[in-house]
């Protein structure tokens, strides 16, 4: 028995016509539409007029369904993957799913498409040479907080998705995490009618967005620009005066004066102790 095939498609972020003609095709060949709302994806299936199944499989039921789609997918069946807007897994469910049809050997393509973080990234205005997709960031004041400090030294531009009701906090947290003067570029409501760019320095976008309540409405991308790399080379001659002090003093302390006398990150000197 020929054995089918899992597709993962991606589906419009806003503009209904973003959707690609081999999505199209897919969606109108496959045995079974599993979609992470079936009401929600009902509107865009009638809109090009596909009639394939359609199953609900979304975050709070897709291990349970796992099992039940590999075997219809072993017994030949195909079934296409979908999320309510934009590539499927990409902070929306979907990995249960792939995870136990790659331990299966059933097959799994992927179809190019619409990706929110993507989109934003390549109008930001940032670097993109390397970026880091950080997702959602906790509800939680702290928690937030945290997660954003353990990305101070990082330098590939962060990318990550934001709900309208907690934007001025997430700034008000990246800005005390990085500092007023760190440049970001908020992407809302990307390829829709009131599509919008914001960028600027971390202290001007919060200005922005916080004197203008129509910027804290719709779906949002909030791309951070990374940290200035640093040089790490270290002279040989810091590294001497590193030495001679250690004899005489704890390891930190040390560190900290020779980076304060050759202009250096003291954390870079400290790792020579260890």
């Amino acid at each position: 028995m020929k054995t089918g095939t899992l597709y993962i498609v991606p589906t419009p972020i806003g503009n209904l016509n973003d959707i690609t003609l081999r999505a199209l095709e897919v969606l109108r060949s496959v045995d079974v539409i599993a979609a992470e709302d079936t009401r929600h994806s009902s509107v865009l299936l009638n809109h090009f007029g596909i009639e394939s199944k359609l199953w609900a499989v979304h975050e709070h039921n897709e291990r349970q369904k796992a099992e039940a789609i590999v075997q219809r997918i072993q017994e030949g069946q195909s079934i296409a993957l979908i999320s309510d807007a934009g590539t499927p897994l990409i902070s929306d469910p979907g990995y249960p799913l792939v995870n136990a049809c790659r331990g299966a050997g059933v097959p799994v393509v992927a179809l190019p498409g619409a990706c929110a973080a993507i989109t934003a990234l390549s109008a930001s205005g940032l670097p993109t040479d390397r970026f880091l997709f950080c997702g959602f960031l906790s509800p939680k004041q702290q928690a937030r907080l945290s997660a954003l400090q353990r990305l101070q030294d990082e330098t590939a531009t962060m990318v990550f998705y934001e709900a309208p009701r907690r934007i001025l906090d997430t700034l008000a947290a990246v800005q005390e995490a990085f500092g007023p003067e760190r440049q970001v570029v908020i992407g809302r409501e990307i390829t829709k009618q009131f599509e919008t760019y914001l960028s600027g320095s971390v202290a001007e976008v919060l200005a922005m967005v916080t004197a203008d309540s129509n910027q804290q409405r719709g779906e949002m991308v909030l791309m951070i620009a990374g940290a200035p790399a640093h040089d790490h080379s270290i002279p040989a001659e810091a590294l001497q005066l590193l030495t001679l002090l250690n004899n005489e003093l704890p390891p930190k302390k040390a560190a900290k004066i020779v980076a304060s006398h050759y202009n250096l990150r003291a954390n870079d000197l400290y790792k020579h102790t260890l």
